[in-house]
């Protein structure tokens, strides 16, 4: 049975810390038109195998797995990757990583941003796919004053509001009711400067917001276009290399909603693989950044 502490302990309890790399910092970069998009390791999360795989067939999942080398049984290290989108006039930065107070492993963005020469105060725009540690929590600095001061700061009103419900700790689940509480103190810390945006609005020029509900109610994507070329940034909407591409109708337990994210994810895939686009994913490897390719009724994550 999942709960709060066996997530949060993460690391500590699992012991395999030392099984993940060095984060490479900069990771992957690829432009669209005149805009250059970089992925950057915030570090990466350790996780007991049942927080994804939980609800789904224990007899069909080995079979799924095999190809990848993944054992259901052992703890799962995913890489977090943000991205850091340059227009020449913006530089936007899409989530702003787990800062320090989620897991040791994680919170390694500003580090990152460094090795690229950038400082909190370069960023121009910080936007939110969805408040979950891991994408939140860095937002503040270590004394809780906006780690990005310059930055405007913009998250989906659904889920804007769905964190600052305070309801929310009360019917999210045990494992997840440390999430509501840290999305809430930093939500309220930023409520005068957080702008909200709904689904399909342009929040820079060739930046769209596209809403893709299931992890969290409110979870958003973004595309980034210029003329044909587009890159999707997903989030956690597509949350793994492996089953989500392979049966993305399966439920996780990564997801809040499984039913509704696994018509999402769906959806996301039969889009960006018919358009033969690139995608960037928070928990996707070698830097996040790839295609999709289809297989029948299934898909495949192809890196760059």
């Amino acid at each position: 049975m999942m709960n709060r502490r066996n997530v949060l302990a993460g690391a500590a309890g699992l012991g395999v810390c030392a099984l993940a790399p060095r984060p490479v910092w900069s990771q992957q970069t690829v432009t669209v038109g005149s805009v250059e998009i970089t992925t950057l390791s915030d570090g990466h999360l350790t996780l007991p195998g049942a927080f994804v795989f939980e609800p789904m067939d224990p007899q069909a999942l080995p079979a799924v797995l095999k190809p990848f080398e993944i054992d259901p049984n052992a703890a799962l290290t995913p890489p977090c990757n943000l991205t850091l989108i340059r227009d020449g006039e913006r530089a936007i930065l899409i989530d702003s990583g787990a800062g320090s107070g989620f897991q040791s492993s994680a919170g390694k963005g500003l580090d990152a941003l460094e090795t690229i020469g950038l400082l909190p105060e370069d960023i121009t725009h910080l936007i939110f796919t969805h408040g979950h540690p891991d994408h939140l929590w860095g937002v503040l600095d270590d004394f809780d004053d906006p780690q990005f001061p310059q930055a405007a700061h913009l998250m989906g009103r659904a889920e804007f509001d769905y964190w600052m419900d305070p309801n929310t700790v009360d019917t999210i689940g045990e494992a997840r009711a440390s999430f509501a509480a840290g999305a809430r103190r930093r939500l309220e810390a930023l409520e005068d400067r957080m702008e909200r945006f709904d689904d399909g609005a342009e929040l820079v020029p060739g930046l769209s917001a596209i809403l893709t509900p299931g992890h969290t109610p409110g979870h958003m994507a973004f595309e980034v276009r210029a003329g044909s070329e587009s890159v999707f940034v997903v989030g956690d909407a597509i949350g793994n290399h492996h089953v989500a591409f392979a049966r993305p109708d399966w439920p996780s337990g990564s997801d809040q909603d499984s039913e509704t994210a696994a018509k999402t994810r769906l959806g996301l895939l039969d889009r960006i693989s018919g358009a033969q686009a690139r995608l960037i994913g928070f928990h996707l490897p070698e830097g996040g950044l790839g295609q999709v390719e289809r297989q029948g009724q299934s898909y495949r994550f192809v890196p760059a």
